[in-house]
């Protein structure tokens, strides 16, 4: 399974903080050798106060950023007094914090606080130029200012690349469940009209079993109106169209058109799929699309696909298994775009989907659960 976002950010902090300590160690060791004394001791507190709130930034981006900058420049207006007998700049590992922080508000925040912070941390840089001419400590200050800013419009830029292809995804899959709303409408609308006209037969043949018909009218309409809240409620979150209604047949068509360019595909589907509400039954197809299409662009080598289709008493399941070798298997890359509008959609139908390379390297598995509601008392 892919790695969760939260170890991935323990994981950085803790490098981050490994870094921030190891910078310094290496201030204290060169202030102590030169300056000697307790020179090192106000450098090396604010250091730690402003790594410190880099390791913080997360909570809160914009204060962290100032309160940064705010010790970086007392720091060296103390320096700038006759009497400190200090340094008259940040050293280096306090540079190193204010670069993350400088870098974190300009890939996060607005475009006027990101340029308000970038514009101060430029500041702090000049007023360390003068008051230490010729030093190499202003050189690196400035240097390790430049690197925050470059990487925190790059992770900026790649940020709204991945938002935008995000909102696309979700804007195809809206416009794909609004064509499949008019489906289920049509679907359900024409059963009841034909259950109508048996009604009026029965009418004059039977009229004791009228009463009949008008229950399965009335179970139809019922039916209806929860397929459209189902489908309405997934637009009010999200090259082929999904089938609305309940039929096998589009399900082994698209396996079959797959099977062009893999020859060992097999399609296993339970045989009661005519009780299966349309918006289950389009949600299993474009499930199978996608993982389907994922498999052809991430997992070319494949040498078998297996498309699972079963019904519990959980709900209908849906596995579609690759057995891709390690190589060709990029676990950041094979869920794709397509699967972030897909788990919104299964999750809104009250199912989950969850996709990840198998044990041991042996594949890979897009595997998904979709309750069947149940009907009330009529």
């Amino acid at each position: 399974m892919p790695i969760p976002d939260r170890w991935v950010k323990a994981a950085s902090d803790a490098g981050l903080g490994a870094l921030f300590l190891a910078a310094i160690a290496i201030q204290v060791f060169a202030l102590a050798w030169s300056w000697g004394g307790a020179s090192w001791v106000p450098g090396a507190l604010a250091a730690v106060v402003v790594c410190g709130l880099a390791l913080a930034r997360r909570r809160e981006r914009t204060w962290t950023a100032v309160a940064g900058l705010a010790v970086a420049a007392l720091t060296v207006l103390i320096g700038l007094l006759p009497a400190s007998h200090l340094p008259a700049e940040p050293g280096p590992a306090m540079a190193l914090g204010l670069a993350v922080l400088v870098g974190s508000a300009v890939r996060t925040l607005a475009p006027v606080r990101a340029g308000a912070i970038a514009s101060a941390g430029l500041l702090v840089i000049a007023a360390q130029l003068t008051a230490g001419p010729g030093s190499a400590v202003p050189a690196i200050a400035a240097a390790a200012w430049l690197a925050g800013l470059t990487a925190g419009l790059a992770l900026r830029l790649h940020d709204g690349r991945t938002r935008a292809a995000a909102d696309r995804v979700r804007r195809a899959e809206r416009l794909e469940l609004a064509r499949e709303l008019h489906d289920i409408v049509a679907h359900h609308l024409t059963g009841m009209l034909i259950q109508s006209q048996a009604a009026q037969v029965v009418a004059r043949r039977n009229p004791e079993k009228v009463s009949e018909s008008l229950s399965e009218i009335e179970a139809a309409g019922s039916d209806a109106m929860v397929a459209m809240r189902r489908v309405v409620e997934l637009l009010r979150d999200t090259d082929d169209t999904a089938p609305a209604a309940p039929e096998p047949e589009g399900l082994r068509a698209l396996v079959q058109r797959f099977g062009k360019q893999c020859e060992n595909v097999r399609l296993s589907i339970p045989d009661d799929e005519s009780d299966w509400p349309p918006e289950v039954t389009s949600t299993v197809y474009r499930i199978v699309q996608e993982a389907l299409t994922n498999v052809l662009r991430h997992a070319p080598h494949a040498r078998s696909v297996e498309v699972t289709v079963g019904r519990d008493t959980e709900g209908v399941t849906v596995e579609v298994v690759d057995d891709a070798p390690p190589s060709t298997t990029r676990p950041h890359h094979r869920g794709g775009y397509g699967l972030i509008g897909m788990r919104e959609r299964v999750e809104t139908l009250g199912g989950s989907l969850s996709a990840g390379p198998l044990p041991a390297g042996t594949g890979w598995s897009v595997r998904t659960t979709l309750p069947i509601p149940t009907r009330g008392p009529r």
